[in-house]
């Protein structure tokens, strides 16, 4: 069996309009499809909901689940909030900030650009909660080479000891 790509990744919106407006504006997603049941197609279980598909590039599918008669969505209080996001790929640096003025002149708080080394950030959440990231390349080829070189080695060593690899150390020169 061979993995050919992601059909989609789904998560919990607390409103589908909302959820489908706030992609389509600040993000530019394109609204693909919507589906309605009343019950679970895997569980049959009766539980209405609303699962809506957008279009994040790339033949990408982000999707979410309206459900209605669940409690309200919480975030994991064991995990800290930066840990669990979405992020997408973008074209440029230009492009990157452009967003971020965007994002801000609409309100919506921005974190960054963070500078990773192999690519710069930014952060915001979406209604939802659910944070998000856009990323624009800044890595060379000799760059990944390196870090494709001791990826085995950077995991080993994480493994044995729970702390940043030595070979971690170039990323932040």
């Amino acid at each position: 069996m061979q993995i050919n790509g992601i059909h989609h990744v789904a998560y919990r919106c607390r409103d589908a309009r909302e959820t489908v407006e706030w992609y389509g504006k600040h993000l530019n997603m394109g609204f693909v499809l919507a589906i309605a049941e009343d019950r679970v197609p895997s569980t049959q279980e009766p539980d209405p909901y609303m699962h809506i598909f957008l279009d994040a590039g790339g033949g990408n599918i982000l999707a979410f689940f309206e459900i209605p008669n669940s409690p309200p969505q919480a975030r994991d209080p064991n995990t800290p909030e930066w840990v669990q996001h979405i992020a997408f790929k973008i074209g440029s640096l230009d492009e990157l900030m452009d967003t971020k003025a965007k994002l801000e002149a609409e309100g919506v708080t921005v974190l960054g650009p963070t500078d990773h080394s192999l690519f710069k950030s930014i952060y915001f959440f979406d209604p939802n909660g659910h944070r998000v990231e856009l990323a624009a390349d800044t890595s060379t080829p000799d760059m990944m080479a390196r870090l494709d070189a001791v990826k085995w080695d950077m995991i080993e060593e994480w493994s044995r000891t729970k702390k940043a690899p030595r070979h971690a150390d170039w990323l932040h020169k």
